[in-house]
């Protein structure tokens, strides 16, 4: 409006994140709509990779449950200062040798993208008396830096791991290349989609594989048109706030 101060301070962290959080909602209840599905059948995972701890009780307080970091150091930093109902989701590749650290804290690994990983965290859930909650990852964009089973692969790793009793596979984690058409992303997740439907109709799983962990800032739409059950978004909530503001005082 025309009373606007050009002078005023920007807005402090916890407005800025509650706008950014109603616009990827709306986003997500849009994608929903189009497709004739509930948007509440789609969690929101805050990725909070790129911000400190300071910024996790403010997504609490918006009602955020559900955070993803790609490292597991970052997540044990983080945990401490953090909000105890939170779940905290595993989005990165995770090394064999850090998982037993993992497991103190993720309810979730996205990222299973080896049988080697799996036959590990198989290990460590027997040894703990209950099942590791895992997805498996693949790499439906065949790009060679992404990490993930090979989708020819996937159908074998898929029955060998319905056997394991250390782990429990909710279903499949896939991302997309980064593209300027977000349409570009729909193949790669309807063949996710397709892969967790064919391993239900084997009927490999007691319980039938639900999760679908697709689609992120940039293509999280086509992603909730194409069955997606999680989306992992740190960009769009986090735009124009600088990490800094956080850790200030203003930002409390």
């Amino acid at each position: 409006s025309m009373w606007t101060n050009p002078n005023a301070p920007p807005p402090r962290p916890a407005e800025r994140l509650a706008r950014n959080l109603r616009r990827v909602r709306a986003r997500l209840e849009a994608a929903a709509g189009r497709a004739g599905r509930d948007p509440a059948a789609v969690l929101l995972v805050a990725v909070t990779k790129t911000v400190p701890a300071a910024a996790i009780p403010l997504l609490h307080s918006l009602g955020i449950r559900d955070v993803g970091e790609n490292r597991v150091q970052a997540a044990l930093e983080k945990a401490p200062e953090a909000p105890p109902d939170l779940r905290w989701h595993m989005i990165g590749h995770l090394q064999r040798n850090k998982a037993r650290r993992a497991l103190e804290i993720f309810s979730l690994i996205h990222s299973v993208d080896s049988l080697r990983l799996l036959d590990h965290l198989d290990r460590l859930g027997g040894e703990r008396g209950r099942p590791v909650d895992v997805l498996v990852q693949v790499n439906v964009s065949g790009e060679p830096q992404k990490h993930g089973l090979a989708p020819e692969d996937a159908r074998e790793s898929l029955r060998a791991a319905s056997g394991r009793a250390g782990v429990r596979v909710l279903g499949l984690m896939g991302m997309a290349p980064l593209v300027e058409d977000p349409e570009e992303a729909r193949p790669c997740f309807s063949l996710l989609r397709r892969i967790l439907e064919d391993s239900n109709r084997e009927g490999w799983y007691k319980e039938q594989l639900r999760e679908l962990s697709m689609g992120m800032t940039g293509d999280l739409e086509v992603a909730v048109e194409e069955g997606s059950t999680m989306v992992r978004v740190g960009t769009a909530l986090f735009d124009g706030i600088e990490a800094a503001a956080f850790s200030s005082r203003e930002g409390t």
